[in-house]
Parts: structure tokens; C-alpha cells; sequence
């Protein structure tokens, strides 16, 4: 911090025109004008002038390091050093001094660079880094994106109410503001000749060229990121509240389940409905909400299976049961398994034989050169696809699921 005073009084003196500092003035542009700058060489000479330093070298550091710090910057540069030549140099505003204690989540930073990408000003262009710092944080807050674009925009319909020459003086300090605090990936320090990372911030991300591998990598999982379906924050929002609705009755915190916890109260129905081994009402009723739902209970399991058995096309659940079964088998005993299931469902002329597509079949097969627990994932996920499409939603309009449902409602009713 108090290196930080040190420099804020020679940023001071820099800027006091009356006490000699250096002449902040507009400088005309083809058809524009470029407020508040002052050139590196006034700053240069200021420096050796007022800090009794012989060697322009020595200024030149100086300066690199107050303009590293972020108190002065390049107009058209990410890179923080200074030059002593007639580059264009802006004065930081207080506000964005790191005396200030900055320590800016990444979500201010994702805010800023949507919100450089809605104004169509070349200045606010994004460099390649920052494109590709706006590509990963959209990975990152994929789930709040749509809050971050909200405040982006808030923001920009604000900043179009100033002054022009003021506008682009504060997108301009805002900038330096991030390249302090999310630099390029290196900094050149120009007496030297060598790079060396922010004094302020060091970048997190690796600074090494990609290799193919890397590049590959990158490929394979943008292509995933365009087959995803993505939701509107309204559509999710929905979906959890229908969720919540539907699953309400089934949570103890919520709502009464019935029957009561007999540690809890006098009521036995509890003790008598587990001796009788028949599944309750909103057991029954709970199976109705997905295939998930019927599958996690045995006795959905059950019913579900006499169900396809009467249709004599039980195989596909018994696959998928096999599976489940194989993922829990002690190591030893899985290459075995693994080699009953193919035998039984996927092998040639096999007694129980399953419908799979060519992709997934291939996959199996590769995978059961070397069988693991998991050798079957992709037969199993094609297999509950079809039975979730398919032999699910006869199910439940079965006799066997109403008349069951039925039962329960009148029993009930009963009680």
C-alpha cells in the first residue's frame, strides 16, 4: 500500500499542468478527435526532469512499472509499458487505482467483454485473447449466462447516455482496468528485450503454445458444446417448479406422507402395508412420473417386468437389470459377466437377443475386448432409450398399472 501512495503522488504531479506536470491535451485524428492524452516522451522526460534521473533507460523502467500498476496507459495497446516516443499515453481515474483493494470476480469480467461485443465501435473490438477469455467463460457460467447478458446490456444502455468524448475515455479506462487484472498473456519490458508476467496479476491460464493434442481437444469439445440443447433460464426455472410440484407430496419437510412414521405417532397402517408386501398408492402413482422413477423401486421393477413378460418381450428390461447387476459385481467376477450378458443377449443366435443400433454394437464389442464394469454403457443407455419411447408408455396404459393404481386408491379410501 505504500508503494501504491509513492506512485499516486508522482501520477499526481504527472498530471498538475500548474505545478509543472505534463501538458494533458486533444489530439486531432483523421475525422476524430483523441481527448486527455499526453505522449510517452513527455512522460519520459517528465520523469528524468523531476526525479533527478541521468539515464533514459532508467526512466523508461520506471514508467513501465507505474504503467504495469495500471495508473497510466496506452490508448491503443493491451501490452502496460511505456515508450518513449510519441505513442499516446491516458491517465487511469482514481476510481480504478489498485489502491483501491480491486479483487474483480470473473463474472465482472464476463460482463465487461459481452458488453464490449454489443457495441459496434472498432476501438471496443475484442483481441484475440479476450475472444478466446469470453469462449471459456462462457463455458464456465454457462448457467447464468442469460444474467450476465441482462447486466451487459443494463450496462451499455447506460454508458449511451454520456457525453462521446467522455464515453471514450472511460471505455478506455476500463480497459486498462482489465488488462491490469486479466493481462495479456505476457509483458514486454522493452530496455531488456525479455517478458515477464503483471506485477499486479498472473495469469492463471498456461502461457505455453497449444500442442495438436491441445487443439484436438479443444475441437472435440466444441463440437459437443453445439450438440447440447441449451434452456432459457425462464424454461428451467419452470421445469424445476413443475419438479418441485410434482415430487411435493413425497417429501416429509413439505408435506403429511401417508401413512404417518409409526415412531412418530400411534398410527400402525405403516407396519401393516410393509407386511402385506403391497406397494402403496403413491408408490404406484409414482412410477407414472418416468421410467426412472419405476425402475428405482423393486416392486416397479416387478410389475413392470410381468408386464413385458405377458408381451413376450422381456429382454430388454432383463438386459438392462444384467447390466445394473454388473456394474456392482466384485472385480473379479465381472470379465465373467461381462461374457454371460454377450452370450446371453448380444452373440449370435443368442437366446434372449436385443435390438441394438450398428454404433452402439461396435462400441460394445470394442469394449469387451478389455470388459469392465462399464463395458456395456452405451448398449444399455440405446436399450433405455427404447424402452422409455416405447414399452413404458404401454405400460402405463396397461391393465395390469390401472387396475393396480385402482387398488390402491380404493384401499385408500378405505382407510
Amino acid at each position: 500500500m505504500i508503494v501504491y501512495r509513492k506512485i499516486e503522488d508522482i501520477v499526481t504531479r504527472i498530471q498538475d499542468e500548474k505545478a509543472g506536470g505534463v501538458a494533458i491535451r486533444t489530439v486531432k485524428s483523421f475525422l476524430s478527435k483523441i481527448p486527455s492524452v499526453v505522449s510517452g516522451a513527455d512522460i519520459v522526460q517528465w520523469l528524468m526532469k523531476n526525479l533527478s534521473i541521468e539515464d533514459p533507460a532508467e526512466a523508461i523502467h520506471l514508467g513501465s512499472l507505474v504503467a504495469a500498476h495500471g495508473y497510466i496507459f496506452p490508448i491503443s495497446d493491451h501490452v502496460l509499458t511505456l515508450k518513449d516516443d510519441g505513442t499516446l499515453y491516458r491517465f487511469q481515474s482514481p476510481y480504478f487505482w489498485p489502491s483501491n483493494c480491486w479483487e474483480p470476480e470473473n463474472t465482472d469480467y464476463a460482463i465487461y467483454l459481452c458488453k464490449r461485443t454489443m457495441q459496434n465501435k472498432a476501438r471496443l473490438e475484442l483481441a484475440d485473447y479476450e475472444a478466446e477469455n469470453l469462449a471459456r467463460l462462457q463455458r464456465a457460467f454457462a448457467r447464468k449466462w442469460e444474467f450476465i447478458f441482462m447486466q451487459a446490456e443494463a450496462q451499455v444502455k447506460i454508458d449511451r447516455k454520456k457525453d462521446k468524448a467522455e464515453r471514450k475515455i472511460l471505455d478506455s479506462q476500463e480497459r486498462a482496468f482489465w488488462d491490469v487484472h486479466r493481462p495479456v498473456s505476457v509483458y514486454g519490458v522493452p530496455d531488456d528485450g525479455q517478458s515477464q508476467p503483471s506485477p499486479v496479476h498472473i495469469s492463471s491460464q498456461p502461457t505455453r503454445k497449444p500442442t495438436k493434442e491441445d487443439v484436438q481437444k479443444e475441437i472435440t469439445f466444441l463440437n459437443t458444446q453445439l450438440d447440447r440443447h441449451c434452456m432459457k433460464v425462464s424454461k428451467v426455472a419452470d421445469s424445476l417448479m413443475s419438479y418441485t410440484e410434482q415430487f411435493m407430496e413425497y417429501d416429509p419437510f413439505v408435506a403429511a406422507i401417508e401413512p404417518s412414521n409409526p415412531w412418530l405417532s400411534d398410527d400402525t397402517a405403516f407396519w401393516d402395508l410393509e407386511a402385506s408386501r403391497d406397494p402403496s398408492q403413491q408408490r404406484v402413482k409414482k412410477w407414472g412420473f418416468s421410467l426412472e422413477e419405476a425402475l428405482k423401486d423393486p416392486a416397479g421393477r416387478d410389475q413392470f417386468l410381468k408386464f413385458l413378460e405377458s408381451e413376450f418381450s422381456s429382454e430388454n428390461l432383463r438386459f438392462w437389470l444384467a447390466v445394473q447387476d454388473l456394474k456392482r459385481r466384485p472385480l473379479q467376477e465381472v470379465a465373467s459377466r461381462a461374457q454371460e450378458i454377450w452370450q446371453e443377449f448380444l452373440a449370435e443366435g443368442a437366446p434372449s437377443s436385443i435390438n441394438l443400433d450398428s454404433h452402439s454394437y461396435e462400441r460394445t464389442s470394442q469394449n469387451l475386448k478389455d470388459p469392465g464394469r462399464y463395458s456395456y454403457e452405451d448398449a444399455q443407455e440405446h436399450i433405455f432409450k427404447l424402452m422409455k419411447s416405447d414399452s413404458y408408455a404401454r405400460f402405463l396404459r396397461s391393465n395390469i398399472y390401472q387396475d393396480l393404481l385402482l387398488a390402491r386408491k380404493k384401499v385408500s379410501c378405505t382407510h
